[in-house]
């Protein structure tokens, strides 16, 4: 099977929590126009002419799976080489997110990219990039002193694409209910 990397399933939290998410990614994001907020399960997917196909193998999964509530309590980093990283919302209880990845995953099992880091799936809202260690230590204690915790109710998956063009703008294409 194919995959593309103009595709993606992913969480997106609701509009209404967006504000104080979208501030910090104003400011060190340089994805922000690309990306909506997300939380990634599978990337690259497979091509948006087998999404009609997909949708219902997908709702099957999905139905099985109770909407769940998640924390967004704390920012944590990935090294991403050298002194560049990754900064992200850190997601509780983890292991709701990750249930549901591995359920998805049973469907288009090659679609495992984000599995295959050392650490495996660590499920994230990513915020920005980060260059410098200094620099992030000192973003990282500037944000958190400033955060406030979000929750919000995870009632939905969905398939993104965008066109093939480098920048172009994700968009939702589909939507998956949970239970």
């Amino acid at each position: 099977m194919t995959k593309v990397y103009s595709t993606v399933v992913v969480i997106i939290p609701p509009k209404e929590i967006w504000g104080t998410i979208q501030d910090i990614r104003k400011k060190y994001d340089r994805h922000i126009h690309r990306w909506m907020p997300h939380i990634t399960l599978l990337y690259p997917f497979r091509p948006q002419s087998e999404f009609t196909k997909l949708e219902s193998l997908f709702t099957v999964v999905c139905k099985e799976i109770n909407i769940f509530e998640i924390c967004c309590n704390k920012f944590k980093f990935f090294h991403h080489g050298k002194q560049n990283y990754i900064l992200y919302l850190d997601l509780e209880p983890e292991n709701l997110i990750t249930n549901l990845q591995h359920k998805i995953l049973e469907i288009v099992p090659d679609c495992n990219d984000v599995s295959l880091y050392k650490s495996g799936f660590v499920s994230h809202l990513s915020v920005g990039q980060i260059e410098g260690n200094d620099r992030l230590k000192s973003v990282l204690k500037k944000i958190q002193n400033n955060w406030n915790p979000l929750k919000f109710k995870i009632t939905s998956i969905y398939f993104i694409a965008r066109e093939k063009e480098k920048l172009s703008e994700f968009k939702i294409k589909k939507e998956i209910t949970l239970k």
